[in-house]
């Protein structure tokens, strides 16, 4: 059961995480932006790395934004009061699953059948 002081502290982290992610995204934008494809200017190899940058870019900018999706949810349940319980079966979510990732949204059961392709139901 999730005390007052633990769900304090578990918010206080999803909003610090919250506010890196944001500032991540303000900074790194630059490398995501199309490559230039004028190869007079930059040679084959040259332009191979870039792409591979700019694709690498992208893929941590959209696991930023699936990341920063699952913070709000969290923090939309906090102030719901749903906070806690799995959203697949209803169940308490184990405070040590919560203290490790504090957006977690499904106990370890649902979340294992989930990975398998099971959902359970409530």
């Amino acid at each position: 059961m999730l005390t007052e002081t633990t769900l304090a502290a578990l918010r206080k982290r999803l909003l610090q995480r919250q506010r890196e992610l944001l500032d991540l995204h303000k900074n790194g934008s630059d490398a995501t932006q199309i490559v230039e494809l004028d190869q007079s200017r930059l040679g084959r190899l040259s332009r191979m790395d870039a792409l591979q940058g700019q694709a690498m870019s992208q893929e941590m900018e959209r696991r930023r934004h699936a990341e920063l999706r699952q913070i709000t949810i969290a923090l939309r349940r906090i102030e719901d009061g749903e906070y806690g319980s799995c959203e697949s079966c209803g169940g308490e979510i184990a405070v040590k699953r919560l203290e490790f990732d504090p957006a977690a949204q499904f106990c370890i059961d649902c979340a294992n059948d989930l990975e398998r392709g099971a959902p359970r139901s409530r």
